[in-house]
């Protein structure tokens, strides 16, 4: 499988406090990894670390052939457009309506005429099924609209891979199974993804390989066959424990 990011020994600390001391693992084109840990083991950082939201320490991280970790601000903006992120919350904007929060990053980062524009944003709201309700506000919709809503913004300018940060937590099962779907959905397209979840039942649905993090390092990675039946005493309690 082709190789799409790399990152090599990256170390990230917040004052005396080191959260991670050499993480290293590869992502394939096409690939959903789950990334699993504990509350405080630094998954969200590390997503932020990948695409410049927050400064890592040392290592490096290489999307395709370009190191990006050495990149300036400006320069990163471009690569936003590759790596694209989905917050936790859906992050959208209160002020606009849910088809321009999806329009936002198009106009921000394409020229696209206005009846390109509708058409992707149309193609994206009928993904995440909520394609009737472009002119609704996010204070409209419930907590699993939200997140769909957010999801198909990460999607909208056709990124290589999209970092995925806890899109199902406090959804009810059948939010859960909608934002699952729509998540392979996007993988179907070719899309890479990094999924940070304390929800096994659901990265087992949707990753092709596990991997946890544990004090600061990746301390499992296998296929999700190989996490069932992996004797590793981390591994064994985070399954016991989650």
């Amino acid at each position: 499988m082709e190789e799409i990011l790399r990152v090599k020994n990256l170390k990230k600390t917040f004052g005396e406090k080191t959260i991670h001391h050499a993480i290293n693992f590869t992502l394939h084109k096409s690939e959903t990894i789950g990334l699993l840990g504990n509350s405080g083991t630094g998954k969200s950082v590390l997503l932020r670390c990948l695409i410049g939201l927050e400064t890592m320490d040392d290592g490096e991280v290489w999307l395709g052939k370009e190191r990006i970790d050495l990149l300036k601000e400006e320069a990163m903006f471009k690569i936003r457009t590759r790596i694209s992120y989905a917050f936790q919350s859906g992050a959208l904007f209160d002020s606009l309506n849910v088809y321009e929060n999806i329009a936002y990053p198009l106009r921000e980062h394409l020229k696209l005429t206005h009846k390109e524009e509708e058409a992707r944003v149309s193609e994206m709201l009928k993904l995440v099924r909520i394609g009737e309700s472009g002119e609704l506000f996010p204070s409209d919709l419930s907590g699993g609209m939200q997140k769909r809503a957010g999801l198909a913004r990460a999607m909208v300018l056709y990124p290589e891979i999209i970092l995925y940060d806890e899109p199902t937590a406090g959804l009810d099962p059948v939010n859960v199974e909608n934002v699952l779907e729509i998540m392979r959905a996007f993988k179907a397209k070719g899309t890479a993804g990094i999924f940070v979840t304390h929800d096994i039942i659901a990265a087992k649905k949707v990753c092709d390989r596990l991997l946890i993090v544990d004090s600061g390092r990746i301390v499992f990675e296998g296929t999700v066959k190989q996490f069932e039946e992996s004797t590793n005493d981390i591994v064994k309690n985070f399954q016991s424990t989650h």
